[in-house]
C-alpha cells in the first residue's frame, strides 16, 4: 500500500526510511538534532550517506561502522576538534563518534563535539 510513495520522497528521505531498527532511530535523532543546531545547516545525501553542509561547506555525516557494527556521527573536520570519544583511525581529515544504539544517545557528547565544530564554520 505504502511502496508507491516511497517514490514521492526525496532520496534522503528515502535512506532514513530504509534502515533497519535499532539504527534507524539512531540516525532520525542525529538528522533532527543536527538541523536544530543552526539554521544555516542543510542536508543531502553524498556518497550514499546523509551529510550536513553549512553555508555549503561539508560539515557532518552520519553512517555505520562496518567492522564494530555501530552507527556513527562523522565530523568533516575532526582533526580540528579535540575530544576524547573522537576516533580518527585512517582518516586524514575527519573523526568519528560511535554511537551504540543499545543505549542511551550521548547527547552531552555530541551536543560539545557539534559546538566546537560549529565554531570553524561561524
Amino acid at each position: 500500500m505504502f511502496t508507491q510513495y516511497k517514490y514521492m520522497l526525496r532520496p534522503i528521505d528515502q535512506f532514513y526510511l530504509a534502515q533497519n531498527e535499532p539504527e534507524k532511530s539512531v540516525y532520525e535523532f542525529l538528522r533532527t538534532y543536527i538541523l536544530t543546531q543552526n539554521q544555516s545547516i542543510t542536508e543531502s545525501l553524498k556518497y550514499g550517506m546523509p551529510f550536513f553542509s553549512i553555508n555549503g561547506k561539508m560539515f557532518c555525516y552520519v553512517w555505520f561502522h562496518k567492522k564494530l557494527k555501530q552507527p556513527y556521527l562523522g565530523i568533516v573536520e575532526g582533526g580540528k576538534i579535540d575530544h576524547p570519544d573522537l576516533i580518527q583511525e585512517k582518516r586524514s581529515r575527519m573523526k568519528i563518534l560511535l554511537i551504540n544504539p543499545e543505549k542511551d544517545i550521548p547527547l552531552k557528547k555530541i551536543e560539545f563535539i557539534l559546538n566546537e565544530t560549529l565554531k570553524l564554520y561561524l
